[in-house]
């Protein structure tokens, strides 16, 4: 059997393969580890990357790097589910209440308040659903990966815990990194922290484990872009146990 068969044999044989644990890579603190501890960790190698036969195994294990589809919801049931919380369904009761009694006023005034929550829960879902369909969309096709010691593109679907990526300004950071490398590097972040600037990226592992995604500047998240500079990190979590994916 040909080389390009055996791939194309492996390939096919992804979505039958019963998945491992997607925790098994899962660290709460990659950023205050030290960049030799990490490609330990993730059993991979800071010069040559991942063997292409590992890669290959671990796509096998891990599953593609994909965002899952949640199922769409039309506009009529975001906007009913905006009703279906406790604190509302007991608002509503009180209004009931209070027209039974006769408080026209309090009945009003409550009425306001529980249509003024729908409507800012409608507005907020509804772009939060419209956000998260447009991620897959402008997902990068393929990223530059050193793989035994080459760089080579990739589909971006196809890369796994361990793989080391290398970027640019403009590109579209595929996997949760480790940085490795950052030369100069800023990275937009608005997506997950809601910053209105791109943060400065550094290598250094830092003293604190627990800091919130904005601060773990040796990190860079799947579905953030490169606004200026370059650089490099090690993948740690790919398709939905990426920080992304957790949303």
């Amino acid at each position: 059997m040909s080389i390009g068969n055996a791939n194309l044999k492996n390939r096919r044989s992804i979505q039958s393969q019963p998945k491992a644990d997607p925790e098994r890579f899962k660290s709460p603190d990659w950023h205050a580890l030290s960049i030799e501890t990490t490609m330990s960790k993730l059993k991979s190698n800071l010069e040559t990357g991942l063997d292409r036969v590992e890669a290959i195994n671990r796509l096998l294990i891990y599953g593609e790097n994909r965002l899952e589809n949640p199922a769409r919801r039309g506009p009529l049931q975001i906007l009913f589910n905006q009703f279906r919380d406790f604190m509302v369904l007991v608002l509503i009761g009180a209004a009931f209440i209070a027209g039974f009694l006769g408080e026209t006023g309090d009945m009003i005034a409550i009425g306001v308040i529980i249509g003024l929550n729908a409507i800012l829960g409608f507005v907020q879902e509804y772009r939060a659903d419209r956000a998260m369909a447009a991620l897959n969309t402008m997902a990068s096709p393929h990223s530059k990966v050193l793989r035994s010691g080459k760089v080579m593109s990739i589909p971006a679907s196809e890369i796994v815990p361990g793989d080391i990526v290398l970027f640019e300004a403009g590109s579209l950071v595929p996997a949760d990194l480790r940085l490795i490398e950052a030369a100069q590097l800023k990275v937009d972040q608005s997506i997950l922290t809601g910053e209105s600037y791109p943060s400065e990226k550094c290598i250094a592992a830092q003293a604190h484990s627990d800091l919130a995604i904005g601060d773990r500047h040796n990190l860079a998240y799947k579905g953030t872009v490169i606004t200026y500079g370059r650089g490099s990190g090690v993948v740690f979590a790919t398709g939905m146990g990426t920080e992304l994916g957790r949303i």
